[in-house]
């Protein structure tokens, strides 16, 4: 996909984002704005996908959303890859909608192979689809996204240490690091000290995105990140968001971490991001 779609389909992404949240006066729209160039960088661009979707996920590379509060994201860029109608983005956090506020299997949703609504638990799920990988001779990848507050559980560094100690070379783990999370600053409510020095400690491969709001970067960290593969340890991309990206009054603060924009914040969210492809 060219920059320029890239750059509509995100500005679209976003707009998806405001419009759901609002809808239903609940929602985490901080870190969704946050990594919306990185999901329709690695859906259009990154990821080697099969037409159609199954659960077995045999000869197509998987993703893994861990933080899975940041689902009006995950379900616009599904939605625009082709899982489900885009106008079932409507339906984000009603009644026996299949877009509940965290993925969930049981409704049946394309596109989302875990719950995720339980912070830490991403990366052993991912762990286990990328073992079942190389047992099966599938030599596609593993994608997962985390949030840095959720490395704040401990479960994560259980599965960061087994990753390497196992050499599992055929994932790649992205760690949105946009230093906020629901109650303030990542360094104030539990400071991780150097995330890089320890993921290079527990001997994975690191690969820096320094602007992970820019396409550009994104395309040539995550083009690194897959040549990093195969080479006998894990690959982490930390990737640098900016919490609210696209929308001036939510950047830069926690506060829009998990709250809906009333509608006057809408129309001036939406205006920052003129309609490309068309609302549902």
């Amino acid at each position: 996909m060219s920059n320029k779609k890239l750059h509509d389909l995100t500005t679209q992404v976003r707009r998806d984002i405001l419009r759901m949240v609002h809808k239903v006066n609940s929602g985490h729209p901080g870190g969704s704005l946050g990594c919306a160039e990185f999901l329709v960088v690695l859906y259009t661009n990154i990821m080697n996908r099969k037409e159609g979707f199954d659960m077995n996920g045999i000869d197509e590379d998987l993703f893994f959303l861990s933080n899975g509060h940041i689902s009006p994201v995950f379900y616009s860029v599904l939605a625009h890859s082709g899982y489900f109608p885009v106008e079932e983005l409507n339906t984000f956090r009603l009644l026996d909608s299949r877009l509940q506020g965290h993925p969930t299997t049981h409704e049946g949703l394309p596109g989302v192979r875990i719950a995720s609504g339980s912070l830490g638990q991403g990366l052993s799920v991912a762990l286990g689809a990328a073992e079942s990988k190389k047992l099966n001779n599938d030599n596609n990848l593993i994608y997962t996204l985390h949030g840095d507050g959720e490395l704040q559980e401990g479960q994560n560094w259980e599965a960061i240490m087994y990753a390497s100690a196992k050499n599992i070379d055929n994932l790649i783990a992205t760690i949105d690091l946009n230093g906020k999370q629901i109650d303030g600053a990542t360094d104030d409510v539990l400071p991780m000290g150097s995330i890089k020095g320890k993921f290079e400690a527990f001997d994975w491969i690191v690969i820096e995105v320094e602007n992970g709001n820019d396409i550009d970067s994104i395309i040539e960290g995550m083009e690194i990140a897959k040549t990093a593969t195969g080479k006998g340890k894990p690959v982490c991309v930390l990737l640098k968001t900016m919490m609210g990206n696209g929308v001036d009054f939510m950047m830069h603060t926690h506060a829009w971490h998990g709250k809906a924009p009333n509608d006057d914040q809408l129309e001036i969210a939406l205006n920052q991001n003129p309609e490309t492809l068309g609302d549902y």
